[in-house]
């Protein structure tokens, strides 16, 4: 398969899915580029373990902006995702493997809270 339909399919396949899907994908990504910043750590690989932990950084940021605000969960959302941020910060200048041991579970535990809320919404659709 050429590049060019690949590009395709992949644009095609996003464009498909659901808001919790795209979420869930979000999520998924914010924990795998965490894992790969702790092994890059523990390499010593500086250039991957940077890139890493901005990339978590923008997803953060990017999920933070499209909070809808009229929900009050969205403000306390807010306020975990402003948290995750300062934190993957000291990681980044500090180099602080035990800082970002501490923080990948609570990425990993806000990805299975929001799969699990999918779940239901998805069981709740099918019995309405």
């Amino acid at each position: 398969m050429d590049a060019r339909g690949y590009q395709q399919y992949k644009q095609q396949s996003i464009n498909s899915m659901t808001p919790g899907e795209l979420l869930l994908l979000l999520y998924d990504e914010l924990v795998k580029r965490s894992t790969l910043a702790s092994i890059a750590l523990d390499k010593q690989d500086w250039p991957v373990f940077e890139a890493a932990v901005d990339r978590c950084t923008d997803i953060i940021n990017y999920l933070d902006e499209t909070l809808d605000r009229r929900y009050p969960i969205s403000h306390d959302l807010s306020r975990m995702y402003d948290y995750f941020t300062y934190e993957l910060s000291r990681v980044k200048v500090g180099r602080n493997k035990k800082e970002l041991d501490r923080l990948r579970p609570m990425l990993t535990d806000m990805r299975d809270t929001f799969r699990a809320a999918e779940k239901n919404s998805n069981i709740q659709e099918k019995q309405a």
